[in-house]
């Protein structure tokens, strides 16, 4: 669909909406429905109104340029004019396309974060724990809420695996690109030789799901209550409070223990078996679309490498857009994790708009 098609439908959509917002014959669900929608398209139209606005500025502009009666000081201003125009109208487009881009239906989501260690040991383990604070500390930055579902810790402050409940604005839109493994160079504090270990360490983002979303039937779950654990394997409750599901036509299984109530530790790890069971469903659907296109940002894989941290030369490198910073510090802090989602976001609309006009 052409650019003024796509502005002519949205207008005339629009017009529709506000004209139904005002009849009094509205159902709770369609007035809520509807104002939604508006909400949605509503930064849309207003974009495509200032469009046409510096394009009706332009016309007039041209008009009077070849006006056989204008005088040249006023020839002279539409000239001027005509240069500020189209450069303006060039970036007003280019804004235009970008916000009537697809949406992933998901990105307005709540996120289940989940890491694990990979090769490297305790180093590994170390690493996992670096990268749950780094995102806790973003989540921070940006307002959400992050909620700690599980932790196993190791002995000396690693964690082998964690996960986390992370809700707010856009979560799923911002942490998506985030899935894969994560690599790490440096000097453990247990080296004495100086050496730079290499270990990683796997994200996984799963947009949250909601009980519509994924119909799971209590006959395919396997339920195991056993009791509680800390490190070491101490017991650290007297009742067997720990639950383990496992979704037996998948073979996915859950763990949760850090509650005392079996119930909260139930709940808790049905939410991230349905997360993870509508991701693998995402997962597969998107696979079979990208099957058909030349690029992507990030395949989903958990096994693909997408960056490198560097202690020794204090960068961060992200290998899907060849992204380098020397800011190592602050991006862990939380501080510049921004700057790798936004030019990750930036590619994936630069992609979109390629497939788009090809």
């Amino acid at each position: 669909m052409s650019l003024e098609k796509n502005i002519s439908r949205l207008l005339s959509r629009k017009d529709e909406i506000e004209d139904r917002l005002v009849s009094s014959s509205l159902s709770p669900s369609e007035l809520t429905n509807l104002s939604k929608e508006l909400a949605e398209i509503r930064p849309v139209v207003d974009q495509a109104v200032k469009l046409q606005k510096l394009k009706t500025e332009l016309n007039d502009a041209l008009i009077l340029l070849k006006d056989p009666e204008a005088d040249l000081d006023m020839k002279s201003l539409a000239d001027e004019e005509i240069k500020e125009i189209r450069p303006k109208i060039i970036e007003e487009e280019h804004m235009l396309k970008l916000l009537l881009l697809p949406k992933d239906k998901d990105d307005s989501r709540n996120a289940i974060l989940e890491i694990r260690a990979g090769t490297g040991g305790e180093e590994a383990a170390l690493f996992g724990a670096d990268l749950f604070g780094m995102y806790q500390k973003f989540a921070s930055e940006q307002g959400w809420r992050f909620e700690i579902m599980e932790i196993s810790e190791t002995g000396i402050g690693g964690y082998k695996e964690a996960a986390a409940n992370i809700s707010g604005q856009e979560v799923f839109a911002k942490l998506k690109f985030e899935s894969g493994v994560h690599r790490v160079q440096r000097v453990p504090d247990t080296e004495t030789g100086g050496r730079i270990h290499t270990s990683a360490a796997t994200v996984a983002v799963l947009p949250e799901a909601e009980e519509v979303d994924v119909d799971i039937k209590e006959t395919d779950l396997r339920i195991d209550i056993f009791r509680s654990s800390g490190p070491g394997g101490q017991s650290v409750n007297t009742t067997d409070s720990a639950v383990r599901i496992t979704h037996v036509p998948t073979g996915i299984v859950v763990s949760q223990q850090d509650e005392k109530s079996q119930h909260k530790n139930r709940a808790k790890a049905m939410k991230i078996l349905r997360s993870r069971l509508y991701d693998a469903e995402r997962a597969k659907q998107n696979a079979e679309r990208a099957a058909s296109r030349k690029g992507q940002v990030g395949s989903g894989d958990r096994s693909e490498r997408i960056r490198t941290y560097n202690f020794p030369q204090g960068r961060v490198t992200d290998h899907r857009i060849n992204l380098t910073l020397y800011k190592l510090d602050k991006i862990l802090l939380g501080e510049s994790l921004n700057e790798i989602i936004d030019a990750l976001l930036a590619e994936e609309q630069a992609q979109k708009l390629a497939d788009g006009q090809s």
